[in-house]
Formats: structure tokens, C-alpha cells, sequence
């Protein structure tokens, strides 16, 4: 009676979940997940600090303007006699520009820099994309299943019910003993535990989807084939993989990129050793400059030139700060290239072996399917099967339905791991499949 009731909900439910959806769930995370939006500002923001850094090797313009009053009284002379009041007003207006010549190489080293850095932003947004998007595929997948482990946690549930109603029937009868009786009401027990157990993991599974995908979890599936959704071209080998992962991997590419941008960092602290040179031009009109001097215009060109040659050690510190730190972005860059090949190794094997995981578990429940079939046939017929036998047939069936489901779901996910590792995961990717 439950299963009855349940269908005719998940019938009039709006929300459908079916394998051809997959694409349009990835969108909308791809679209309205606040995390990667928030790694699209940093984008933007970092980009500036090109246009910011090229802005040194532009001159800077500046105006300005001042207005004084000065009020003399009780003024006297050094024979002490009293002097009349005075004052005087006074304007000065000016325009400056300033513009460095030569910096040691430190304006061009910050330009490429940030450039780097630039490149860096950009593909942090598309690592966070990529997790985004495996993300969102996990969730997708989980819901999948635990939307079929409470239905088939159902239909147990319903299964033991109708096999208390008969085996109380037949106990009347005389058919069957007080422990056969007890024995299915044990399992239909143990039966409601789980059902509970997979409403549960149902509810949070989807508190998850719709936190990652921005869109309400839907309520039911509509076709179980989302095995087949996505077809993308994978690696053929694990040569082939580690191929990919060498020229794609983004966790490689930015430690690649962290280790050019602690070259810079160290041509930056050795040019500050250099001669910097720089002009500045600045033209004044003063009004009432004083009192024998009502106007005057004042034009002033001054070239410096600066060489350092003392600073308590600090450029020296800063110089081998950077060389550590590019010592330190090289082990690491080191370190991240064997991870790579060992993550990629992971994830084809993974691939690989949780294919024939699904199709050992295919197997493995069509025969379950086969012999619950047939245990029940002759239990109901009154021949020699027991109660136990049905028991333990009917939990064979549903341990093996609940692996199937997990190996699907597994399987799926696998693609898209393995998808990410080489850095084959992007949305236009899965658009084109």
C-alpha cells in the first residue's frame, strides 16, 4: 500500500530528474554557484594590476592650488612706535609633471609580473569551475542514488508487509510455526529501520544539490540512464592520460606559473640596486607674492638621478627573501608534478576498475533477481522453502539492487574525476558532447 501511495505522489511532482537534465543542472551552478562568481570578481580585479603597474611608465599630471591670507597688527618698530596694520593675500597656482626614466628594469619586471599574475587569476577561475562542476555532477549522481535506494528500501518495506499479511494468514492455517511469523515481523522491522535510514541520506542529499546547483532538487527520476548522459572522447590508456594531465592539469599550470612569478619577484629586488632616473616639470603663476611683487610665473625642470647605495640591509635581505621563496616555489612545483601523475594513475584505475565493478554488480543482480523470483514462487506454493530462505533471498535482492545503484553512481563520477585530472573538464567540453 505504501509503494501505491508513493507512486501516485512522485507522479504528480513537478520536478523530474532524468540523465537529458544533467546538462542544465551543470549550467546553473556553472551560472549562480557563489563561489566560482566570487573567483570571477578576483578575475577582474586582479587583471588591473596590469594597467596599474604599466601606469608607472606614464607621466603623473597633477594641479594645485592655494589661497593665504596673512593679517598683521600691533606692530611697532625697535624704538617701540606703533606701526599701522597690515595684511597680505596671496595666490598660487601650479601644474607638475613627473615622469621616471629609468628604474633598472623594476617598471618592466612589475608589467610582466602581473601579467603572470594575471594569467595565475585566470586560471584559478577555471580550477574553480572544474571543482564546480565535479561538484555538481557528485551531487547529481548522489541524488540519483539515494533517490533509488529509498524506493527500493521502499518496495522492501512493502514486500515484508504483504509477507506478515500472509504469513499470518497461514499461520491460522496452520501452515507455518510462530517462529516463521516472528521472523518476517523481525525483517519487516528491520526493513522500516532503513527506509528511515535512506529518507534521511535522501534529505540531506538533497540540502547538497541545491546548495552547489542553485536550483530545488528535483523529486523524482524520470528515466535511470543517466549512466549514459555524458559522452565525451576519455583516454585510451594511462600513457595517454598522463599525457593530457602534463599539458592541461591546472593544478601543474599554476605551479608552474607560481614558480615564473617568483622569478620576477627576484629581477624586481635586484633592480632596486640600479640607478633610477626621473623628471619633473612644474609651472607656478603667483598672485600678490608679496609686497614688492604683485605677479609672478615660475617655470621649473629638474632631472634626478638616485643611486642607492645604502639601506641597512634591506635590499640585500629582500633580494635573498626572493631567491628563497623561488627555491621554495620550485620544490613545490616539483612536488605538484609527481602529484599529478599520481592523481591521473588514480583516476584512470578508479575508471577502469569501477567499470567492471558495474558490470560484476549487473550480473550479480539479475541473478538475485532471478533466484528471489523463484524462492517466492515456492514459498507461496507451500513447497519446501522457509521463511528464512525468502528472508534471506528478498535481503540478497536488495543489497544487490543498493550495489548496482552505488557502482552506477561511482562509475559516473569516475568519468568526470578523470575528466578534471587530465583538464578535460569544462563546461564547453560537456556542451559538445
Amino acid at each position: 500500500m505504501k509503494t501505491i501511495i508513493f507512486f501516485i505522489f512522485i507522479i504528480f511532482t513537478t520536478n523530474v530528474l532524468s540523465a537529458d537534465e544533467l546538462l542544465t543542472y551543470l549550467e546553473s551552478a556553472y551560472k549562480n554557484n557563489p563561489t566560482l562568481n566570487a573567483q570571477r570578481e578576483n578575475y577582474k580585479a586582479v587583471k588591473e594590476n596590469v594597467n596599474i603597474s604599466r601606469s608607472e611608465f606614464l607621466p603623473s599630471v597633477s594641479i594645485s592650488g592655494s589661497q593665504s591670507s596673512q593679517q598683521n597688527s600691533n606692530r611697532t618698530n625697535r624704538a617701540g612706535t606703533t606701526l599701522s596694520d597690515s595684511s597680505n593675500t596671496s595666490e598660487v597656482q601650479s601644474i607638475s609633471i613627473d615622469q621616471k626614466i629609468f628604474q633598472g628594469f623594476q617598471g618592466y619586471n612589475s608589467i610582466k609580473k602581473s601579467e603572470l599574475e594575471a594569467k595565475q587569476a585566470l586560471l584559478q577561475l577555471k580550477n574553480t569551475e572544474q571543482q564546480i562542476l565535479l561538484q555538481s555532477a557528485t551531487a547529481y549522481y548522489d541524488l540519483v542514488y539515494k533517490i533509488n535506494n529509498t524506493q527500493f528500501n521502499l518496495s522492501n518495506v512493502d514486500l515484508f508487509e504483504r509477507q506478515v499479511e500472509s504469513d499470518s494468514s497461514r499461520l491460522q492455517k496452520g501452515e507455518i510455526t510462530l517462529t516463521d511469523l516472528a521472523q518476517s515481523e523481525s525483517s519487516l522491522a528491520g526493513a522500516n529501520a532503513k527506509f528511515i535510514t535512506a529518507k534521511t541520506e535522501l534529505f540531506t542529499a538533497k540540502s547538497n544539490f541545491e546548495r552547489i546547483i542553485r536550483l530545488s532538487a528535483p523529486e523524482k527520476i524520470a528515466k535511470d540512464n543517466f549512466i549514459k548522459s555524458i559522452s565525451l572522447n576519455f583516454p585510451t590508456s594511462l600513457n595517454s592520460a598522463l599525457t593530457f594531465s602534463e599539458k592541461n592539469n591546472l593544478k601543474l599550470l599554476l605551479a608552474k606559473l607560481d614558480y615564473n612569478i617568483s622569478e620576477k619577484n627576484v629581477d624586481i629586488e635586484k633592480s632596486k640596486f640600479s640607478p633610477s632616473a626621473a623628471v619633473k616639470y612644474t609651472q607656478s603663476h603667483n598672485k600678490n607674492f608679496s609686497s614688492s611683487i604683485d605677479k609672478t610665473d615660475q617655470e621649473t625642470l629638474k632631472a634626478t638621478v638616485t643611486i642607492p647605495l645604502f639601506k641597512g640591509g634591506e635590499n640585500y635581505s629582500s633580494l635573498k627573501k626572493s631567491k628563497f621563496k623561488k627555491e621554495k616555489s620550485n620544490l613545490l612545483l616539483q612536488d605538484t608534478i609527481n602529484e599529478v601523475k599520481t592523481d591521473t594513475a588514480n583516476s584512470w584505475s578508479v575508471y577502469q576498475s569501477s567499470g567492471g565493478i558495474l558490470k560484476a554488480t549487473q550480473a550479480q543482480l539479475k541473478a538475485a533477481e532471478i533466484a528471489n523470483e523463484g524462492v517466492t514462487l515456492e514459498y507461496n506454493s507451500g513447497n519446501t522453502r522457509t521463511t528464512l530462505e525468502v528472508i534471506q533471498s528478498r535481503s540478497l535482492l536488495l543489497d544487490s539492487r543498493i550495489s548496482n545503484a552505488i557502482a552506477e553512481r561511482n562509475f559516473s563520477i569516475s568519468k568526470f574525476k578523470l575528466l578534471a585530472v587530465i583538464g578535460e573538464l569544462t563546461l564547453k567540453n560537456l556542451q559538445k558532447s
